[in-house]
């Protein structure tokens, strides 16, 4: 179960957290979840500098290990890196004294203070910890690109027709999201850029 928008109830209750970025121009700030991946993240990659947009891999310290090369691509190419634990770990069902040192062990490697904790579920405890080191980053919109049940053109609408300024956007540089997330993205990035929208990554 997920909103594809999340309501501003929640961004209320956290307002500590990013939920999106305060800007009077036509900005969107993609973010990718969960790689670096061998083959899809170089894909991301190169449909990023196709339309000259920069964007914010959030990634698992376990894959940085494995792909080494692929994070230094990341960087190398301008985009802002996050981290998003070292193993993927759910927040309601970690305890505390894990849950941190899982993103202490990402950020050996992770040179970041931005975090995204996996699947959107973070305690309130962890929150109050978390960020005395990190700015703890949400999302305005999520391409529910992981989604099997989603057809790709719908997952394109859900994007495309609750995007505003300053939105944060959610997709997922991993094998669970390859399908819809490979239709999705070049078709939204045209249909931005050709309306004169920039693409731009976390600070």
């Amino acid at each position: 179960m997920y909103l594809v928008k999340n309501p501003s109830l929640l961004r209320k209750v956290y307002p500590s957290l990013l939920w999106r970025i305060r800007t009077k121009e036509k900005e969107l700030f993609i973010t990718f979840d969960d790689g670096p991946h061998p083959i899809i993240t170089p894909w991301v990659l190169d449909m990023l500098d196709q339309f000259k947009a920069k964007a914010t891999f959030f990634c698992i310290g376990k894959n940085v290990d494995l792909y080494p090369e692929i994070y230094q691509e990341i960087i190398k190419r301008g985009h802002a890196i996050g981290n998003h634990t070292q193993s993927h770990n759910n927040g309601w069902k970690t305890m505390n004294k894990e849950y941190l040192e899982s993103i202490q062990e990402a950020a050996k490697k992770i040179d970041s203070n931005l975090f995204r904790p996996p699947y959107g579920k973070i305690k309130p405890s962890q929150i109050r910890k978390v960020k005395k080191d990190f700015k703890i980053v949400m999302w305005s919109v999520i391409s529910g690109d992981f989604d099997s049940r989603l057809l790709p053109e719908e997952c394109l609408n859900n994007v495309v027709q609750n995007t505003e300024k300053g939105n944060i956007i959610v997709f997922h540089d991993s094998d669970k999201a390859e399908k819809n997330m490979k239709y999705v993205l070049p078709r939204l990035l045209n249909h931005f850029t050709q309306i004169g929208w920039t693409f731009k990554k976390l600070s």
